[in-house]
């Protein structure tokens, strides 16, 4: 695997197609990626006290190498 952590990367394929970002995090072993600002995904959390509110997080998700080009 070609990119690793700090590179700056552009999305080629996808929903985030023509994206680019930072990736913050490289998983070697799985071939992916998790890039700054791309893949974000919504999720729900519980209070954690009992009058608390929940809240919505939103948090970016691993991509695919094969779906990124690294950046010069």
């Amino acid at each position: 695997m070609k990119i690793k952590k700090d590179d700056t990367i552009i999305v080629i394929t996808g929903k985030d197609k023509g994206k680019t970002g930072k990736v913050l995090r490289a998983f070697p072993r799985d071939s992916k990626v998790i890039v700054d600002g791309v893949n974000i995904k919504k999720r729900h959390e519980r209070s954690r006290r009992q009058d608390g509110k929940g809240k919505i997080v939103e948090t970016s998700y691993p991509i695919h190498v094969s779906n990124v080009k690294k950046t010069k």
